[in-house]
């Protein structure tokens, strides 16, 4: 399999503040990991362009993006929320994922890469159609998505979010369009504390209580996402890759090993090659113990480069 690998040395100059959990170090330790792994090497590296404003604004209010553009700080911070902030890199970051997501999904539909990685920060799942929270500004995967719809004229495509906290703002902003199937697993409840009722069929939600581990966390994904997409069977399947429910990590609480993460790649790729010919883009959403994030990581990445069984 041939696996992009999206990143920039912009994404390691935002920086939200000193002490904020979502930091340049996270970029560091996975870099680190995957160059003293070898991995690199068995990836094809690209660097990403930035997101352009007609582009944001397939899913953002354009009113939303100019204030983004408008609130970017020459120097210090601009707080957006108790805990989004940008310096004078976010903005440019920030459109530098959302294009890793874009360039990617032009790159996976054109044939040039089986699959890809966008090792990117800011995150984005939180990121609403007017509105900046939890660390997120543009919905990076949303509008890599959007693309895919719009640009490439696909029918249906596939979210798949297994974040510690629910991706509430890619619900948001596909709620209402049944093309997108999202399916979200996080900690419940929890920050952002998601309304479960009044919920429309292509939006799966999958809750998990608190220290729920590895069975309940891989049980309810089997018996709820797989059905979900034998339904919807999607042209391409994106994913929102967040390692925060891992048991070292310092925001979360479901207490997943790291073969879990190896194990819900194997499976997302599965479906990738049952429904889509395997066309997937996957982007780092949430992690944010340094060690266990680098490790999970290189083995989301050592599924997506494994060859389809046979």
């Amino acid at each position: 399999m041939t696996t992009a690998l999206y990143r920039h040395a912009l994404c390691r100059l935002h920086d939200a503040g000193r002490g904020h959990p979502e930091n340049p170090g996270r970029i560091e330790a996975i870099e680190d990991w995957l160059d003293s792994g070898g991995l690199l090497d068995r990836l094809q590296q690209r660097e990403p362009p930035a997101a352009s404003r007609e582009q944001l604004a397939r899913i953002h209010d354009p009113a939303y993006i100019d204030r983004i553009f408008s609130l970017s700080p020459a120097s210090g911070l601009a707080h957006l929320d108790g805990d989004t902030a940008m310096n004078p890199h976010t903005l440019q970051s920030s459109l530098l994922a959302a294009g890793a997501n874009i360039d990617a999904t032009d790159r996976v539909l054109a044939g040039n890469a089986d699959n890809a990685f966008c090792c990117v920060r800011p995150p984005g799942h939180h990121a609403e159609f007017a509105r900046a929270m939890g660390f997120c500004l543009f919905g990076s995967v949303a509008v890599g998505a959007a693309h895919a719809l719009e640009h490439h004229g696909l029918d249906k495509v596939a979210i798949l979010d297994f974040d510690v906290h629910h991706g509430n703002g890619t619900e948001n902003l596909f709620r209402h369009d049944p093309r997108v199937l999202f399916c979200s697993s996080f900690q419940h409840p929890f920050y952002p504390y998601p309304s479960l009722d009044d919920v429309p069929a292509h939006i799966i939600h999958t809750p998990l209580s608190a220290g729920s581990g590895s069975e309940a966390f891989r049980e309810a994904i089997t018996e709820q996402w797989l059905p979900a997409l034998a339904a919807h069977k999607p042209q391409m399947i994106f994913v929102s890759a967040g390692f925060d429910a891992h048991r070292d990590d310092p925001l979360g609480g479901l207490l997943l090993e790291d073969e879990d993460f190896a194990w819900i790649t194997r499976l997302i790729a599965e479906m990738a090659g049952r429904y889509c010919n395997g066309r997937l883009v996957s982007s780092l959403e949430g992690g944010y113990d340094y060690a266990s994030l680098a490790r999970c990581v290189a083995l989301h990445i050592n599924e997506l480069l494994r060859p389809p069984a046979s």
